[in-house]
């Protein structure tokens, strides 16, 4: 029945995808915006650990070379709700926001391979920001900057996975990531009957690679040492678009398009978002279907831009690394006795430091770095046969309120369904 009704489900939720994109975050702000991390359910239930880990059933975002060992056909979506709230050194605001973070299909070749193509998001931006001015009385308006933006770069990947030698894999992964990014900066004075709005539309275009490699390796009959590593090589993304200034009455009727020093009203965008090397290496042990434990750290270089995005005096980028611990426990994956023994239990958490260094004030070289810190629980539920409702549950900070900053306080809920059968069999008649 999975097989029948698969390839439906992948086209429309393939398109959903697409127009799903929510974002709430003021680090959205900065960039391409909110960066995702790209691991499943599962993954993100033990800390977003993945890379030294692989299974017979379940995708992995983290390591391609993980699909030599998948045994099963898999179709997967994710759901992710996030629940945030912002805080400043006198303000609070909280708001959520509901999204489709990815759908896949993985499936076998042979005894020695696999294979997973599908759609996720790698960045999101839904920020609205406010910096209001009053006279010396506190109470008469002066002036206001309002900051908005929206859009989001999705990416359509494919991973191949194959074993060169018994408990050694190697997998390669192609992806090609798109979007739309609008940005606007609205400025309005007292007793000035217009307005002034900056809008910034840009295209996102480009392709990465990533390379992995697994190692098994029994240390008895039961027990397993696993290691893994990846490096996605480091690429640029196409941005190109418009930038416009204009004035305008408070219903947005334009009344005057500005121009520049050259005389132009509109100004092409054309430069580049580079996504630098990305080094992920981790071990862990663990039983088949029992119980995994692992450890994973991951090490990013400073992105760069070229001629693009006004607001980058407001930041700038350093070298990024993260460091998480998790795994997982299942007491009795053929238990008839009881229904709770045949649940996988998940926890995990991670610390990372994201690269982004953010100033309160534009042109000013006193530069804070933005660290995130999460733990994470959750239970892979079973349905009928193989497949399984995968939960998990995320609390986490982000950012700081010193140096006049923002900081996040948020709890990820996330939920995804995985459909598991054997499929391509062929049939035999006696």
């Amino acid at each position: 029945m999975i097989k029948n009704i698969v390839v439906s489900i992948l086209l429309l939720t393939s398109v959903v995808v697409m127009g799903q994109r929510t974002n709430s975050s003021p680090y959205s702000f900065f960039g391409i915006g909110d960066e995702f991390s790209t691991t499943t359910v599962e993954q993100s239930a033990m800390g977003g650990i993945g890379v030294a880990f692989s299974h017979y059933k379940y995708l992995n975002f983290t390591n391609p070379a993980a699909y030599a060992n998948l045994r099963y056909s898999t179709y997967s979506l994710g759901l992710l709700n996030n629940d945030l709230t912002v805080k400043t050194v006198d303000t609070k605001q909280s708001s959520t926001s509901t999204t489709l973070s990815y759908v896949a299909l993985a499936f076998p070749i042979g005894d020695k391979a696999g294979f997973s193509f599908g759609m996720q998001p790698i960045s999101s931006i839904g920020y609205s920001l406010s910096n209001i001015e009053y006279e010396s009385d506190g109470v008469t308006f002066s002036k206001g900057t309002v900051f908005e933006g929206s859009g989001g770069v999705n990416r359509f990947y494919g991973s191949f996975g194959i074993k060169v030698f018994k408990g050694f894999s190697l997998g390669i992964e192609g992806d090609f990531s798109f979007g739309n990014l609008e940005n606007t900066i609205v400025n309005q004075i007292a007793d000035v009957s217009l307005a002034t709005k900056y809008r910034e539309s840009t295209e996102v275009r480009g392709g990465s690679v990533k390379l992995g490699a697994q190692y098994e390796y029994p240390l008895n009959d039961k027990l397993i040492l696993t290691a893994g590593a990846t490096a996605r090589l480091g690429t640029d993304l196409s941005v190109v678009g418009e930038k416009l200034t204009y004035t305008f009455t408070g219903s947005e009727v334009v009344r005057d398009t500005l121009v520049n020093a050259s005389g132009d009203k509109v100004i092409d965008i054309d430069g580049d978002f580079n996504l630098p090397l990305k080094t992920t290496f981790g071990v862990g042990v663990g039983q088949q279907d029992k119980w995994y434990a692992g450890v994973e750290y991951e090490s990013k270089n400073a992105i760069s831009t070229t001629s693009v995005f006004a607001n980058t005096a407001a930041y700038s980028f350093g070298k990024a690394n993260r460091i998480s611990l998790g795994g997982f426990y299942l007491p009795k994956i053929n238990s008839i006795s009881s229904y709770w023994n045949r649940i996988t239990y998940r926890a995990g958490f991670r610390y990372e430091n994201t690269g982004l260094l953010v100033s309160n004030v534009i042109n000013n070289s006193n530069f804070t770095e933005i660290k995130d810190f999460g733990i994470s629980f959750g239970l892979g539920i079973p349905l009928k046969g193989l497949s399984t409702i995968n939960t998990g549950f995320e609390f986490g900070k982000r950012g700081t309120i010193e140096n006049n900053l923002i900081e996040e306080n948020y709890f990820n809920f996330r939920l995804s369904l995985s459909l598991s059968d054997k499929w391509f069999v062929q049939r035999k008649i006696d």
